[in-house]
């Protein structure tokens, strides 16, 4: 009797052990079936809250995944249905006509319609203030409802690139209804993040991971994955462990690896790496108000002592392509281009000993009624491209004589800086498609910005301010590319921007992600053509 109830508690234990394994089995297949629709990537900010209509601290990949555009902007520069379907413009250029797209729904499952377009642009609109560099924000007169899925928006007067800035990732997205604040206005924040776009923000620890589930909902068609959660990672190195330890799938994005770094990963079997074609150019501006550089032979000795060769080769390690021009090739009016300034160090030499900057007997760096020749330049310490420039920079104008004060801040306080102007020379690179050329000229002449701090100062200010106004409202072609023209001579003479590169997006994943590439817009991921293999 022992022996039989022995052997019948071994086939009780038998049974228990298989059913628990089998249970375990079940459970990692489950898992493994969800990771196989989920891709993990990095990102070196916090997304902010994700209010479509206004800026920073909104992170703009994670804008553009949410939030859909009237129209887009096409791989070949051409203007796409995105919320609307067609668009009409009047004869004299100031009324668009816009039919939308039936049965959007937003991802609270409510319907997109002409009023909800209309209370979306009104917001923008009434919150004038932080849009004073966006011109079509300025223009836009009133905005008319025809039907449920009809509206009209009436101009002030012509504007050639209304339609294009409209694509734009900000500030002119769709919010839904009940993602609007009591107080009715975007810019008191939002009440929750409501698109109509192909992903949902599903959940979110600030500084920590945001995670973003396909939107069911989506008008187009729909990413094959199930969901991207992004880690908030501000460091290189760590990104690069994550990387490594399989915690992360995906970096991507221009400045979040040293080129050195992107190099490496390069000849890992491991990874799969792929560098954009240019996006934008990547620029050194000068403040033309502010310290030694109001002084023009000051910002041209500085533009002969650049070494754009041995940067390029040595800190950007090939990365990105020697810039000709002050817009990357493919960008409208980038065919205008002017000889730069060759590296020629005794030339610079001459131009400041001509401003009256000469070595001491015995000092490091040249001065002028005693004070030392010292340039500030800041820069943002989460980008490990600009902080790699920056320091080159010292040590080679260190040679000419020149004191390099770099001062490496954490993005919000480089804003900051950047805002009120204290600084000599700092890195502003174009926005690329589809905001250039326009809109980056544009830029220039509003208070505030990097570029009006280039602009103010010099001799030609008052005539390039009044030609920037007129070409962005021109209406005819060979006026405007005439225009085009004696804006960038000017640039070139004032010697107020240092084009170095045409600048590159880059990514590296590991080898379960396929369909991987790059959208039009710098600042967007094309997460939704992405999949696990």
């Amino acid at each position: 009797m022992k022996k039989i109830m022995s052997i019948l508690v071994l086939f009780i234990v038998s049974v228990l052990v298989a059913c628990g394994q089998s249970d375990d089995k079940t459970k990692k297949e489950k898992a493994k079936g969800e990771q196989e629709h989920v891709l993990t990537m990095s990102w070196p900010k916090d997304i902010g809250e994700v209010n479509p209509h206004l800026y920073a601290p909104n992170e703009m990949f994670a804008q553009a995944m949410l939030y859909d555009p009237l129209v887009r902007y096409g791989n070949d520069g051409q203007i796409e249905p995105g919320l609307a379907t067609a668009w009409e413009m009047s004869e004299d250029g100031k009324r668009y006509l816009f039919t939308l797209r039936d049965n959007v729904l937003y991802s609270d499952g409510s319907k997109l319609t002409a009023d909800n377009v209309k209370r979306n642009i009104e917001a923008v609109v009434e919150n004038i203030a932080p849009h004073s560099w966006l011109e079509v924000v300025a223009v836009i007169d009133r905005i008319e409802v025809l039907d449920e899925l009809k509206l009209q928006i009436h101009l002030k007067e012509p504007y050639y690139p209304f339609l294009q800035e409209l694509t734009l990732i900000r500030p002119l997205r769709m919010l839904g209804d009940s993602g609007f604040p009591a107080s009715g206005s975007t810019k008191d924040g939002i009440e929750k993040a409501v698109g109509t776009g192909p992903w949902i923000l599903t959940a979110y620890q600030q500084d920590n991971f945001a995670e973003f589930t396909r939107n069911e909902h989506y008008w187009g068609e729909k990413p094959k994955l199930e969901k991207v959660i992004v880690k908030i990672i501000p460091d290189s190195q760590a990104r690069m462990m994550a990387l490594e330890k399989g915690d992360i799938d995906l970096i991507f994005g221009s400045g979040q690896l040293a080129p050195e770094e992107l190099r490496a990963l390069e000849k890992n079997p491991q990874y799969q790496t792929m560098i954009s074609e240019p996006s934008s150019t990547r620029i050194l501006s000068f403040n033309s108000v502010y310290g030694v550089t109001q002084d023009k032979d000051i910002r041209l000795a500085l533009q002969y002592a650049f070494d754009r060769q041995t940067i390029i080769e040595h800190v950007l390690n090939g990365i990105e392509q020697k810039a000709k021009s002050l817009f990357a090739p493919g960008f409208p009016y980038s065919d205008i281009q002017f000889d730069s300034y060759s590296y020629d160090l005794e030339k610079a030499q001459q131009l400041l000993d001509k401003a009256g900057w000469h070595f001491e007997k015995g000092a490091p760096f040249r001065s002028k009624n005693g004070q030392a020749l010292t340039i500030t330049i800041p820069y943002n310490s989460n980008d490990q491209v600009h902080k790699s420039i920056f320091e080159y920079l010292q040590s080679a104008w260190r040679e000419l004589g020149v004191e390099v004060k770099l001062i490496g801040e954490e993005d919000q306080l480089f804003r900051t800086r950047s805002k009120t102007g204290e600084f000599n020379v700092i890195m502003n690179d174009t926005w690329g498609a589809p905001y250039d050329p326009h809109m980056y000229l544009r830029m220039m002449t509003g208070e505030k910005q990097i570029g009006y701090y280039a602009l103010k100062g010099i001799a030609q200010a008052e005539p390039l301010a009044a030609n920037i106004a007129k070409v962005i409202r021109s209406t005819d072609e060979s006026e405007r590319r005439s225009l085009y023209e004696a804006i960038l001579q000017m640039i070139h003479e004032e010697a107020i921007f240092m084009p170095l590169s045409y600048r590159t997006n880059y990514l590296v994943a590991n080898q379960r992600l396929a369909n991987l590439s790059f959208s039009m817009q710098q600042f967007e991921v094309p997460l939704n053509q992405y999949e696990v293999k």
